[in-house]
């Protein structure tokens, strides 16, 4: 196996107990978070539910049920899936950047990042219980092939509803901090990324269906596989792809006569700085109010939802913009230009050509907005790609655009820290072993 692959060094795992421990702590969270997916709501006509869900395919509603796993068609207690949780950390980090307050709370350190996620997990219950409302609300108006969704329509099957849908984020959210902490790989996006997975087979059945009664062509299908393949490979290439900008370090003399420094290397700033964030902060700042306007009386909302569903150009622009915004904001987030000069000028490093300081601030924030943009025009071009297909082609919303972007960006993000951890535990045992044979 090559060693720079993500992978290298599985094969010792075994080696490692806690490695395999956290693994093995990953995937038993991810079990239950997708047995919990099946477990239905009280009060629901389950043959009604599908019969309405089958009508709203290719829908925003449909693109929330993928990023639930499904469990929204099903109405289970997981319907509402993270994006509560999402929504409120997107909330959370746009007033850090507005009350100085919050900033000056995340600042403090340790301290200050567990009152941000607090504020983040009242935000998330918050959130959570003004989407139950609306959808408890809005099941109670829904009909299919003359049936109603829910069997005994009144404030006991709102409140429970409620209750029901409230605790299974809360209980979603736990499991994803537990997978932060105690397992391997970011939570949140492993659980985004296990609901998607889950429902990538029934995908290719729908389309293998459709080629089968003649819908699709064959070679269109065989057009599909090759051309999510290639955009497998792009996304692959562009989330790898860096600007190296070179970093020299001056001389110095420390400890007496001994001289430190010299030497040169670089700085890495990726294209796709942001990651798989903006398209599922997009993805959430849409869904949640047409979600809402899909289950409210009035007309002008119900419009407003049909014009932001996936294939619509309002729905297009709105969702390119939301993607540029993010990308731009979170890249503004995890790197800072002025902190990144700083650090340079402490420890005597210098970008050739420019000075120290002000200007070599300016000059990454210059080539960092450039990347930006590059990285922006590539996220929302792939994110695209399926909006295109559907008004085009009746195609599946799985080739391609946010769930490919996101499953194979989570699947890179998760082999890094497996490596990383694996070197890690690798440097330790050389260590331990030098000062065994010093004692000795």
């Amino acid at each position: 196996m090559d060693a720079q692959s993500p992978f290298a060094g599985l094969a010792n795992l075994g080696r490692i107990p806690e490695l395999r421990k956290r693994l093995i702590f990953t995937l038993g969270m991810l079990i239950v978070y997708r047995i919990g997916a099946h477990v239905p709501t009280p009060g629901i006509d389950p043959k009604a539910l599908a019969a309405f869900f089958d009508q709203q395919q290719g829908t925003l509603l449909g693109m929330f049920n993928m990023f639930s796993g499904g469990a929204l068609s099903r109405l289970t207690v997981f319907a509402l899936g993270i994006m509560p949780y999402i929504s409120s950390s997107i909330i959370l980090q746009l007033m850090t950047a507005v009350f100085p307050k919050l900033e000056a709370i995340k600042k403090e350190g340790e301290m200050g990042r567990r009152k941000i996620n607090q504020y983040t997990r009242f935000g998330t219950v918050v959130l959570s219980i003004f989407q139950g409302f609306g959808i408890a609300y809005g099941l109670e108006s829904m009909q299919a092939g003359g049936l109603g969704v829910v069997v005994e329509p009144g404030w006991s099957f709102r409140v429970m509803t409620v209750i029901t849908l409230t605790s299974g984020t809360a209980f979603i959210m736990w499991v994803g901090e537990q997978i932060t902490a105690r397992g391997i790989g970011n939570g949140i996006s492993l659980i985004i990324y296990a609901g998607i997975v889950a429902n990538l087979p029934i995908a290719l059945v729908k389309t293998l269906e459709l080629a089968r009664t003649g819908d699709l062509q064959p070679l269109f299908v065989l057009f599909l596989l090759i051309m999510s393949v290639a955009v497998t490979a792009f996304i692959i290439f562009m989330e790898r792809a860096q600007r190296r900008i070179t970093v020299q370090y001056a001389k110095r003399q420390v400890s007496g006569r001994r001289m430190v420094g010299g030497e040169s290397t670089h700085l890495p700033l990726k294209i796709n700085t942001s990651g798989v964030i903006p398209p599922i902060f997009a993805s959430s700042i849409i869904l949640f109010p047409v979600t809402i306007a899909n289950f409210a009386p009035w007309d002008w909302l119900k419009g407003m939802a049909t014009a932001l569903s996936p294939g619509h150009v309002a729905y297009m622009v709105v969702y390119s913009l939301a993607i540029v915004f993010f990308c731009y904001f979170y890249t503004a987030i995890v790197f800072n230009p002025q902190e990144t000069a700083d650090n340079l000028q402490k420890y005597g490093g210098f970008v050739p050509g420019i000075r120290p300081g002000a200007r070599t601030a300016e000059y990454l924030d210059k080539i960092l907005t450039r990347l930006t943009l590059v990285g922006a025009m590539y996220v929302t071009g792939v994110c695209l790609l399926p909006e295109i297909l559907i008004s085009s082609y009746n195609v599946p919303f799985y080739f391609g655009g946010t769930s490919m972007l996101i499953v194979v960006g989570v699947t890179m993000d998760t082999s890094a820290q497996i490596q990383s951890f694996l070197i890690s535990r690798q440097y330790e045992g050389l260590m331990q072993k030098a000062r065994i044979r010093g004692r000795t």
